[in-house]
């Protein structure tokens, strides 16, 4: 049964991050992040605790309109977790596989023709699409997974105003697909701080490399130039919040049992960041992106539905 979430709620959990100053930059005040009286339109983000990643989805997708929103009968859809390191769920590294097991469900109940799920893999890609669960878990519901592994996967692309990443080798699936679904898990990285929704699309590309070599966050957000996700769920179940992915031990894992869904990649990526508490404004991705018009920061600017399970 829902009930509403005290101010205090939200500063045990995370979804603010209990400084006034918080949002200065971003036009708000924290303790209205996620502010109800909105109006009856559907919102633009979704935020769900307390419950099972695959059912905060259902109730999530539920909230922003259903997937009938997003997918047609007929199309073809890609879902893109985090399936870049070897471990399984407890670990934190990759997306939960419960959550993508029921997004491919209500791709297909939705009318989807095709349902792929891939990673461009840190790790060996056989190892962590079979040690993540992620494999199973799509396959049971009804998906193909494919791998990412070559270079002949890859196809370069232009990319239309881009200071920095003015081309790019995209995997084919990205450019054959009628609907991506983004399905990054939300953790620390030694890299850029964190890893949510914009870095994720880092597995959908060939040279990594380059990124690194020539400005990291400004390439994340360019990406987003060429291809948004439809849509993006950011798993927040389990939470790496340091020395993550690779040397995160028990003790730097937090149960946070949270789900974003927003299609706005940049308010979903600024909120996301929240929880982690760490301040958006500190990620330049984040910033880069919101420069860009990509999406929004301003998170007292759009409809943003809070659900307790």
């Amino acid at each position: 049964m829902d009930k509403k979430i005290t101010r205090r709620d939200f500063l045990k959990t995370g979804l603010t991050l209990g400084a006034a100053t918080a949002f200065t930059m971003i036009g708000g005040k924290a303790e209205r992040l996620f502010a109800q009286d909105q109006g009856n339109r559907v919102p633009d983000l979704v935020a769900v605790r307390n419950g099972m990643p695959d059912a905060m989805f259902d109730r999530a997708i539920e909230a922003i309109g259903g997937m009938t929103r997003f997918v047609k009968r007929g199309n073809t859809v890609v879902v893109k977790p985090n399936i870049a390191w070897y471990g399984g769920p407890e670990t934190g590294a990759n997306t939960n596989p419960l959550l993508v097991k029921r997004i491919i469900v209500h791709c297909f109940q939705a009318g989807a023709r095709r349902v792929y799920v891939f990673d461009h893999s840190v790790s060996y890609w056989k190892s962590t699409y079979s040690q993540s669960g992620i494999e199973q878990a799509a396959r049971e519901a009804g998906a193909s997974v494919v791998p990412a592994n070559s270079s002949h996967y890859y196809q370069k692309v232009r990319i239309p105003g881009a200071s920095v990443l003015k081309s790019v080798d995209v995997h084919e699936l990205i450019l054959d697909c009628d609907v991506l679904i983004n399905v990054p898990v939300l953790k620390h990285h030694s890299s850029t701080r964190i890893t949510i929704a914009m870095k994720n699309l880092l597995g959908v590309i060939w040279d990594r490399q380059f990124y690194h070599r020539n400005g990291l966050h400004q390439c994340i957000a360019e990406f987003c130039l060429f291809r948004k996700p439809d849509l993006n769920v950011v798993d927040a179940y389990r939470v790496i919040m340091r020395y993550g992915p690779p040397r995160a031990r028990e003790e730097d894992i937090e149960l946070k049992k949270t789900l974003l869904l927003s299609p706005d990649i940049v308010a979903v990526d600024t909120a996301a960041s929240l929880i982690h508490g760490t301040r958006p404004q500190d990620i330049n991705f984040i910033k880069y992106a919101a420069e860009e018009n990509i999406g929004t920061m301003d998170l007292d600017s759009i409809k943003i539905e809070r659900i307790v399970m």
